[in-house]
């Protein structure tokens, strides 16, 4: 046990290695839709943040991290890519970038929420497609260009020693069995479900394509917030809302992001707050659940 602590310690101590070069074929996509992204597990993934918005769940304070990041993920399938997303919108926004998405070809597989008592109410929008790369991104465009009416990201703050993280976040590594990454204020663990084997249109559907549970950390090791997604076959359900429950999370959703796997694969949001210790242990008992 000792030697696993001091392993997991040291993991969560490094720095993450460097992404691999993204790939010819999708640079053009990112000048196309002015964006952001990276290339990993052969999953091509574009940022969509919502650095416009200030949230507050709960009257708690939480940046674009600790949940408000929307995306799409691109990956090499029979005859094409697969597309596949989650875009965080407004309530107004639902309406026309749904009619948007549908209107260019693309499928909506979900709507849904992540949060209760968050300011401003916000919605989920899982996205799905398939063909070529440069086709999927002019499709996709006009949905994106209704997300924040067009307005261009919120200016970066001053270059200057960024404040040390509030988290301990190799405690919190230490209690999940898994290192996480640092970004701003919020501590994120993302676990992959890699024993569910999914697959579309000859793809594999991994965890950066979006099937994995993640947990996110904000706050400080005496009062801290936690958020995050759980995956979960039909039998994992109870005795993830059990595990959760009794260890005081809440319960905010439970909801399929995908409607063509076998198996079926549901996703459970959920949200608490305390010392960030006893949080780190409430998801680890929940993910315990899983993966049997």
């Amino acid at each position: 046990m000792l030697h696993i602590l001091l392993l997991t310690l040291g993991l969560a101590g490094q720095a993450a290695p460097a992404a691999p070069p993204i790939p010819a074929e999708y640079q053009p996509v990112l000048t196309f839709l002015n964006r952001q992204g990276d290339f990993a597990d052969n999953v091509f993934r574009i940022n969509i943040p919502r650095n416009d918005l200030k949230v507050t769940v709960a009257g708690v304070a939480t940046p674009t991290p600790f949940g408000f990041g929307g995306w799409l993920a691109m990956t090499k399938g029979t005859g094409g890519d697969v597309m596949m997303g989650d875009l965080v919108l407004q309530q107004d926004e639902v309406a026309p970038v749904m009619s948007a998405l549908l209107d260019n070809g693309l499928e909506v597989t979900a709507l849904h929420n992540h949060f209760y008592w968050e300011e401003p109410r916000l919605a989920y929008m899982h996205v799905h497609g398939h063909g070529d790369p440069m086709d999927l991104a002019r499709r996709v465009k006009p949905a994106l260009d209704l997300i924040g009416k067009g307005a261009p990201p919120a200016a970066a703050a001053p270059a200057g020693a960024a404040p040390p993280p509030a988290l301990d976040g190799a405690k919190l590594a230490a209690i999940v069995g898994t290192a996480g990454v640092q970004t701003g204020a919020v501590y994120k663990i993302t676990l992959a479900r890699p024993d569910l084997k999914i697959t579309e249109m000859g793809a594999p559907i991994n965890s950066r394509m979006g099937l994995n549970t993640w947990a996110s950390f904000v706050g400080t090791n005496d009062k801290a917030a936690i958020a995050g997604d759980i995956a979960m076959k039909a039998a994992e359900i109870t005795p993830v809302l059990k595990a959760l429950r009794a260890h005081g999370l809440s319960v905010v959703a439970i909801h399929q992001h995908m409607t063509t796997t076998d198996p079926t694969i549901f996703f459970l949001h959920y949200w608490g707050t305390g010392p960030a210790a006893d949080l780190a242990t409430g998801f680890k008992a929940a993910v315990d659940q899983t993966g049997k």
